[in-house]
């Protein structure tokens, strides 16, 4: 039994050095969770939900005022001047005149400022999706 008794005393040494040789504590912090990064509502409780920016129109483009709009008998004239420079001018001038008809509009110039005849003018399109105005 003197062997049990001696074990006891060595290990009651053991356990007395080390827990002498440990600093005890009292300040000892707990690790708190993280905090979220927006605030939780509580749950049952309905949130109000978020306010929308207030929209801002944009301002509206300035527009350019329309021409006045072209009288039918006029067409093969304006038209004959719109295509006169056009490499392939009886094609130019049978779609201008369909669009002149139309719109009630030729643009000036012999090329370009078709923005200046307005939507119509400008949205009209052939089967295959291309401009038809000249």
């Amino acid at each position: 039994m003197s062997s049990s008794n001696s074990l006891l005393l060595f290990f009651s040494v053991l356990f007395t050095l080390i827990f002498s040789l440990v600093p005890v504590n009292s300040d000892i912090e707990v690790e708190k969770p993280p905090q979220p990064l927006h605030p939780v509502a509580p749950v049952g409780k309905p949130s109000a939900p978020p306010q929308p920016a207030p929209k801002v129109k944009p301002p509206s483009p300035p527009t350019t005022p329309l021409p006045p709009p072209v009288m039918p008998k006029d067409c093969p004239k304006l038209c004959d001047v719109r295509c006169g420079s056009h490499w392939r001018p009886k094609v130019c001038i049978r779609a201008c005149r369909t669009c002149c008809l139309r719109c009630k509009c030729v643009p000036p110039g012999t090329y370009g400022n078709r923005e200046k005849c307005g939507r119509c003018y400008t949205n009209m399109t052939t089967h295959g999706g291309r401009p038809k105005c000249p």
